[in-house]
């Protein structure tokens, strides 16, 4: 039985093997200048519901020394 099981367990890591992601250096780069405001740069005006449903803008969120805004994509939607 132990020889099944080291034979079962060899097949199951080519087959993982075989299935596996491409690495980092494979990927097409991203170009994240082509994707919004960068940092650094003012972003325009908006007006959108904060998590209690009141409306927030720029201004209103804006602190004495700025402000930082995360976007999180719930899993969901």
């Amino acid at each position: 039985m132990t020889h099944l099981l080291q034979a079962l367990t060899i097949v199951a890591a080519v087959v993982l093997l075989a299935h596996a992601p491409a690495s980092a250096q494979e990927r097409e780069p991203i170009d994240v200048s082509s994707l919004g405001p960068q940092v650094g740069e003012k972003i325009p005006d908006f007006a959108l519901p904060d998590q209690y449903g009141r409306i927030r803008t720029l201004d209103t969120i804006l602190g004495e020394r700025g402000a930082m805004l995360v976007f999180h994509r719930s899993a969901d939607w």
